[in-house]
């Protein structure tokens, strides 16, 4: 799968097969986001992963939109190292999450970005050293091929933008003379 098709492909999955992800494959992932770009290639982030039944129980009773994180067979917490990079930790972790968004996408699996949860439990949970912010979690699995009601809702009510939207050219407002 081209990196185009992975873009088109991709969605917020909430819904999991009860099936384990092999831990070769979930290398390949997470060697995306080691490759990522970074300021300074100072790479602050850290990936925890959590696959115990009982720890992803604990993390989605936390997390008001992430009730399904305890169906999804791992949890990604990912954590920047505000200390090694404090202006940019949490948008070189963002960076490198997304990688994962995108290698996972590509090897047919599902994932759902969560940024609301209760981080004081999580940092516990995971024994994060201080200089370590939680910056966002991901749900990863293999998707169940139920269809997320709320979701469809969603897509139909807003869907995507149209370029011309989103895209000015030299200052705000000004359309772009070609493309677009």
């Amino acid at each position: 799968m081209d990196v185009f098709e992975a873009f088109r492909k991709r969605e917020s999955s909430r819904f999991y097969a009860d099936t384990a992800v092999p831990d070769n494959v979930l290398v390949n992932i997470v060697e995306a986001a080691r490759l990522a770009p970074s300021a300074g290639n100072v790479q602050p982030w850290h990936f925890v992963i959590v696959r115990d039944e009982e720890r992803r129980r604990r993390i989605a009773d936390g997390c008001r939109y992430g009730k399904f994180l305890s169906e999804s067979p791992v949890v990604i917490v990912a954590c920047g190292d505000k200390k090694a990079s404090p202006h940019w930790y949490a948008v070189d972790t963002a960076i490198a999450l997304e990688h994962i968004v995108l290698a996972a996408t590509a090897l047919g699996l599902g994932t759902c970005w969560i940024g609301m949860f209760n981080e004081d439990e999580i940092r516990e949970m995971a024994n994060l050293p201080v200089q370590f912010e939680i910056v966002a979690l991901l749900a990863l699995g293999y998707r169940r091929r139920k269809r997320d009601l709320w979701a469809k809702i969603l897509h139909a009510v807003r869907p995507r933008k149209k370029l011309v939207e989103i895209l000015s050219e030299e200052t705000y407002g000004s359309k772009p003379a070609r493309g677009g």
